[in-house]
């Protein structure tokens, strides 16, 4: 079965040689940056036969490489095995940059191929600089695919929805103005948008054109004496039509671009921003470019009293979903019924479903029995579906696109009866959870100097997890979001009131189990003095943690009061929505954690 990506491959050198290329360079990625993309732009997956949502593949004469994360070392391991593709661990020591290798490896005069409709601009640049300095060529032209791809998937036709006012709290009109107020101050009178989530946001507008991503495949140009939206007619309805007008969006096809862009006025400033705008799009625009930041991505981050109210909501509604799934699962279990991992997933998207404000989920769910649980962004396929079984630890991530909010939680439980290595484990994520979820910080702090707080007692132990501990969070729209994070990498954007971060440190055996606990937080302020304002988190997700997998006896005082307080809210919380069965369960669930 997989020799197909090795005659992909071997086509790909073909095309290589013919267009006098050394190296081929295919990111994971579409004209728009996106994390997640729509199957159309799904080359590095079609090539490689690997399906995790970042990573690079790299093709030279002789050699095929693929960089990922750690998120999917394990997965790329088994994905790649009979591929003839070599796994690149990225971010480990001896793992050099893809740039590296490259001038490592091929002579000057040699050329690289990409295809700058899907590459970074900044990225495009950094790596021409580096290059060129060795004599080597970068070619942004390189685009093969069309001639090798013949039952390539069509881009996506879904419609366009209108996100209601009511949830999103403010009129695409008022946000247009906003926007345009910060192009002005940076020195542009206009700007052109790329990130689907930044237009989607903008313009409230929705849609199913990426999986689990409500966004719409889309350029946007905004300016004072109009704005232009680039989608295909077939997209829109004579209500989403109406919608644009009334905001003073005209619409184009979405692949006249670069007429539009070219033909410009040339004294226009548009505002670029460079790391979310494919290298091929500047020349359109040429010397017309103010380099700057969109600042769509930080007012998006900053969540309004609409926005926030409707994600408490969401989160009641979810965890009443997950009070149904988990007695279901228990309730199987015990009857000796044969449970999968892609079940459990699939019954997971049926209850949050019985909502009315379910629109999809907001990630395909990570379902990870035992030694799957150790894969950090596990999938499983119809080969590896493992049964649940009473033996050990299962790990459910999981979340839903609602209509008025996006929920993402992770939570690790016991089958039977855990080990005691389990519950230790268990039990120093929770205290770094605990302790970050807990903290009170001054205004203008980053993540970056907040991570530590949910590594500390795990370093201690000589434990660690290679992965972020935050994500930013969208509001009806994707559910990792720039430009706050938590994590060991510096970030400049400090966390700021209003921003849902999520909170989610981990630890993973390989061969034996994984274990993440993950909260959504919401950044508030917590008091002001003579110091200044500090800031703290509001939990916001609603969904008990396993008491059988506490180790109290390495837990302080405040951490048991902290695990109680907790499950007391969540059983306040949702018990108005359960029925005697189900509050009894969560009764139970959430009972005073004592030593």
């Amino acid at each position: 079965m997989k020799t197909k990506y090795i005659e992909r491959i071997s086509a790909l050198r073909k095309e290589m040689a013919a267009q006098n290329i050394a190296v081929a360079i295919i990111p994971q990625s579409d004209p728009h940056q996106s994390e997640y993309i729509a199957d159309h732009w799904q080359v590095r997956r079609w090539m490689s036969g690997f399906t995790g949502s970042a990573g690079t593949l790299v093709v030279t004469n002789d050699e095929a490489l693929l960089w990922t994360d750690s998120r999917y070392f394990l997965q790329a391991t088994e994905q790649l095995d009979g591929t003839n593709i070599k796994l690149m661990k990225d971010g480990l020591i001896d793992t050099p940059s893809i740039t590296q290798y490259i001038v490592d490896n091929i002579k000057a005069g040699s050329s690289v191929g990409i295809d700058g409709m899907i590459y970074s601009a900044s990225e495009a640049e950094s790596m021409k600089a580096v290059f060129a300095s060795h004599g080597i060529n970068l070619n942004d032209s390189f685009n093969p695919i069309p001639l090798m791809w013949n039952d390539r998937p069509t881009l996506p036709d879904c419609k366009i929805i209108i996100h209601d006012e009511k949830y999103a709290g403010e009129s695409a009109n008022s946000k247009i103005a906003k926007v345009l107020a910060e192009v002005a101050s940076q020195g542009a009178n206009s700007t052109f948008i790329s990130a689907l989530d930044e237009i989607a946001w903008v313009l409230n507008i929705r849609s199913r054109d990426v999986k689990c991503n409500p966004v719409a495949t889309s350029f946007l140009f905004i300016s004072h004496e109009g704005s232009t939206l680039f989608i295909d007619d077939a997209k829109l309805t004579d209500e989403t039509k109406q919608h644009l007008a009334d905001c003073n969006v005209a619409t184009a096809p979405y692949n006249s671009i670069n007429g539009f862009l070219s033909n410009r006025p040339a004294d226009e400033k548009i505002l670029i921003d460079i790391p979310h705008t494919a290298i091929a799009i500047l020349p359109m625009i040429g010397n017309r470019i103010v380099s700057g930041k969109s600042p769509i991505a930080l007012f998006k981050s900053i969540k309004n009293e609409a926005q926030i109210e409707g994600t408490r909501k969401a989160m009641i509604r979810d965890g009443v979903a997950l009070v149904k799934l988990f007695i279901d699962i228990e309730k199987r279990l015990s009857n000796g019924e044969k449970l999968s991992e892609i079940e459990v997933g699939n019954l997971a998207a049926q209850y949050r479903s019985e909502s009315d404000l379910y629109f999809d989920d907001s990630f395909d769910p990570i379902a990870g029995f035992g030694a799957h649980g150790a894969i950090v962004h596990y999938s499983a396929t119809d080969d590896s579906n493992a049964t649940l079984t009473p033996d050990n630890m299962f790990l459910l991530d999981s979340g839903a696109q609602y209509f008025d909010g996006t929920t993402d939680i992770t939570r690790t439980v016991s089958l039977g009866n855990a080990t005691a290595q389990q519950k230790r484990d268990f039990t120093l994520v929770m205290k770094g959870h605990i302790a970050l979820g807990s903290m009170i910080f001054p205004a203008g702090t980053r993540g970056a100097q907040l991570d530590a707080l949910a590594r500390q007692f795990l370093w201690k132990e000589g434990l660690s997890y290679l992965h972020g501990t935050g994500h930013g969070v969208g509001h009806f729209l994707n559910v990792h979001e720039e430009p706050q994070s938590i994590r060991l990498n510096e970030n400049p954007t400090p966390l700021m009131p209003g921003m849902i971060t999520s909170n989610e440190p981990g630890v993973y055996r390989e061969g034996e189990y994984g274990i993440r606990c993950e909260n959504l937080v919401l950044t508030v302020p917590a008091f002001a003095n003579e110091f200044g304002e500090f800031l703290k988190f509001e939990t916001l997700t609603l969904f008990p943690f396993d008491l059988n997998l506490f180790d109290t006896s390495i837990m302080s005082d405040e951490e048991i009061a902290w695990v109680n307080e907790y499950h007391d809210m969540v059983r306040t919380r949702l018990t108005p929505h359960l029925n005697a069965e189900q509050a009894a369960w969560l009764e139970a669930k959430t009972a005073k954690l004592t030593r």
